[in-house]
């Protein structure tokens, strides 16, 4: 990631940025839509990356299902910024905090497979995650023709990895 580029904490008033950010991958079928109200509700899940121009160029959540269980979710990386390790450094920020908050099990369910493989995560059966599939997959307009492949990665294996 380039020098001038930083990952920080989301703060409120990130809140409409993420939502555009989020909403113009939503408008092409890429992810779900989050209004800045969804977002401000839940800020304190959010990472951002910025330049130093204070440009919000990226954001990621953490969106926790069970005290062990959570999921790595609404990762979007601005498409001026495609490229550039923005969205590898996003994901790490999101497990950190998962960390943090002694989560070791985290999944997503994404539409960019490559992504998510290259960086660690195993593809996995999305049945192993009934949180997600009663909390928000019930609901969800795309349920029954959702085409998210779900990964998953333990945090604790891979803090083991890295040690060794």
């Amino acid at each position: 990631m380039a020098p001038d580029l930083f990952v920080r904490r989301a703060r409120p008033q990130d809140a409409a940025a993420i939502s555009r950010l989020n909403n113009h991958y939503a408008n092409e079928g890429q992810m779900l839509r989050r209004t800045p109200e969804m977002i401000g509700l839940a800020i304190d899940d959010y990472v951002v990356v910025q330049n130093s121009a204070g440009e919000l160029l990226g954001c990621g959540a953490l969106k926790e299902y069970s005290p062990s269980v959570a999921e790595v979710a609404a990762i979007a990386v601005s498409k001026d910024a495609h490229g550039k390790g923005l969205g590898r450094a996003i994901v790490s920020a999101v497990e950190e905090l998962a960390r943090k908050r002694g989560i070791y099990d985290v999944f997503a369910l994404t539409l960019q497979p490559e992504f998510f493989s290259a960086i660690g995560y195993l593809r996995v059966d999305r049945a192993r995650y009934p949180e997600k599939i009663r909390r928000d997959c019930l609901g969800c307009a795309r349920r029954f023709a959702c085409n998210e492949i779900c990964f998953a990665k333990n945090l604790v294996l891979e803090d083991v990895v890295r040690a060794a």
